[in-house]
């Protein structure tokens, strides 16, 4: 599902999904990435399985610090369990959700 889901129920999902990770990840932002200013983009892939629990998570495109990799896998498991998956006519078992994360030199995350 991309960031131009047209499908409503996944739309909606998808902003829960997006303001669940922002909100959990400002409040847990790298401490050492914060006050030595360091930033930088993530591409993460998450595999939401219907009941909200992940199954896997992978950095598609790495921000080349580990400590903002590690932040944002991190982030994902703090935000266990999401919401279980909308009820479609496809009935996924897995929904799988790709987004660009941005972690600012200042200490904020977001998605882009």
């Amino acid at each position: 599902v991309s960031a131009s889901t047209r499908e409503y129920a996944y739309a909606g999902y998808m902003r829960q999904w997006v303001d669940r990770v922002l909100r959990v990840g400002n409040l847990n932002y790298p401490d050492e990435a914060r006050r030595r200013r360091i930033g930088g983009v993530v591409v993460i892939s998450v595999a939401v399985r219907r009941d909200g629990s992940v199954e896997k998570t992978v950095i598609v495109e790495s921000s080349h610090t580990p400590m903002l990799d590690a932040a944002a896998l991190r982030i994902v498991k703090l935000s266990e369990p999401f919401a279980p998956l909308p009820k479609t006519p496809e009935d996924v078992d897995i929904l799988h959700v790709t987004r660009t994360w941005q972690f600012m030199p200042g200490g904020e995350l977001i998605d882009r």
